[in-house]
């Protein structure tokens, strides 16, 4: 069974379609409406696994408690937790420029939901493996490639993307102790929303090889990743970081 936050839309719905197919019972978690998800519910659904979508801020609180809660009364356990919910600033704004208010936004739903829900789940984790040697739950951060590259635009964006990388050592660290596998995904230049208004300048920038794979990255290069982990290739890794960006990440001369 997985959670998959942020998984009404992008890179979270091929995240929670792809895990689907590879037969795992999937939990949505989103701050859109039922309207919204239920397209990806009903996909899920036609692959003949469970779904249930649990409307929830994980910046909150209170809401992330209720995801957990969730959790347990509708699926008794968890195998995987794919961090995926993210924003970018509302606006692109120069750091000499930025608001505390757009800052504490991106920090809140990039960094501080993730971090907090990690800390609900892992323990949930522990407990079932507690009962049940046999479980071998995994932690996906789903990062980016935004965690090096600087962009004083978002900086905000950056600085949180930043976090979510030490965040996926830390819990890595710690969780090992009882077989918790933790992982990184970096996406590079994704075709999602998120890029929607900036998709001139990144065709351009592909065109004239900003990464050695001349392409758009796409929702399904990320599933593909998750999907490798939660099939157990990478059993003798954790907080090990996964790029998904074409090579944006070589150094080139």
């Amino acid at each position: 069974m997985a959670l998959v936050t942020g998984a009404g839309r992008g890179i979270g719905a091929a995240i929670a379609i792809a895990l689907a197919q590879a037969g795992f019972d999937i939990m949505i978690n989103d701050v859109l409406d039922d309207v919204q998800v239920a397209p990806n519910l009903t996909k899920i659904r036609e692959l003949g696994r469970s779904a249930f979508f649990c409307r929830a801020d994980i910046s909150k609180s209170a809401e992330r408690a209720r995801i957990v809660e969730s959790l347990k009364n509708e699926f008794h356990r968890v195998d995987l937790l794919v961090n995926n919910a993210g924003v970018a600033p509302l606006v692109r704004t120069d750091i000499l420029e930025a608001t505390e208010e757009s800052y504490d936004r991106v920090m809140s739903i990039n960094l501080k939901g993730p971090y907090f829900l990690t800390q609900l789940v892992a323990k949930y984790m522990i407990e079932l493996k507690s009962k049940n040697h046999e479980l071998n739950p995994k932690i996906v951060n789903i990062s980016s490639n935004s965690a090096y590259t600087s962009s004083p635009s978002r900086g905000e964006y950056c600085v949180s993307k930043a976090g979510v990388s030490m965040m996926t050592k830390l819990y890595a660290d710690r969780l090992s102790e009882y077989g918790i596998n933790v992982y990184e995904i970096k996406p590079g230049i994704m075709r999602t929303e998120m890029t929607a208004p900036v998709r001139e300048k990144y065709d351009k920038l592909i065109a004239e090889g900003i990464i050695p794979i001349k392409r758009w990255g796409t929702p399904e290069d990320v599933s593909n990743a998750v999907v490798a982990i939660a099939k157990d290739y990478f059993q003798y890794s954790t907080g090990e970081s996964i790029n998904v960006d074409g090579g944006f990440h070589l150094r080139r001369l």
